[in-house]
């Protein structure tokens, strides 16, 4: 068995909706209210640069320093709960993992601060593979990178409509409430 990890909220903290609204002395609310969704979606995918993406994410607040930006979500990357030990877990037991995740280049400071790369490679990245889940083209294209049949895959996301799909292509698939939640589906599977 293959496991393809959705990264945020997943395997590693999400700081958009505590740490960006702060930032801006905001709530979530108030942020999601002010921001341009479609920006990021083009910055997940390398469609437009950095620069781009926070100027027109956040259009409707007073100009900001974008590097004190990045530095703080840097800051707030960190393993979710649990998650750190059970992905170590399945490196010793040598399980092949991949990173499976809609991201933009900012995966690179999640790598520099957690080091995923020690357990699965950043295979599935959004900002290469140009290919947002939930689109059926994202799991088409894990299952023929890794050429391998669906069934011996087990997708790991935190949101269903991401789920969804991976179970429509063949994979099986979790959503991650919790870790002991992924344990108890990979011991059922056999993995662990």
């Amino acid at each position: 068995m293959i496991v393809l990890f959705d990264v945020m909220d997943t395997l590693v903290y999400d700081p958009v909706h505590h740490e960006l609204p702060g930032f801006f002395g905001l709530n979530t609310k108030e942020l999601f209210a002010r921001r341009d969704p479609a920006a990021w979606r083009l910055f997940e995918v390398d469609e437009i640069s950095e620069r781009e993406c926070l100027d027109r994410l956040f259009a409707a607040q007073p100009p900001f320093d974008h590097r004190e930006f990045r530095d703080t979500v840097k800051r707030a990357y960190r393993w979710m709960d649990g998650m750190h030990e059970l992905v170590q877990e399945l490196s010793a037991k040598k399980v092949e993992m991949h990173a499976f995740s809609n991201y933009s280049s900012w995966y690179e400071m999640i790598e520099e601060r957690l080091q995923l790369t020690r357990y699965m490679p950043w295979t599935f990245v959004s900002f290469h593979t140009k290919i947002r889940k939930p689109a059926p083209e994202a799991y088409a294209n894990a299952i023929a990178t890794l050429k391998h049949a669906p069934h011996e895959l087990l997708f790991v996301d935190d949101r269903e409509v991401n789920c969804a799909p991976a179970r429509t292509a063949g994979m099986h698939a979790e959503r991650f409430v919790d870790a002991a939640g992924v344990r108890h589906r990979l011991t059922n599977l056999g993995v662990l």
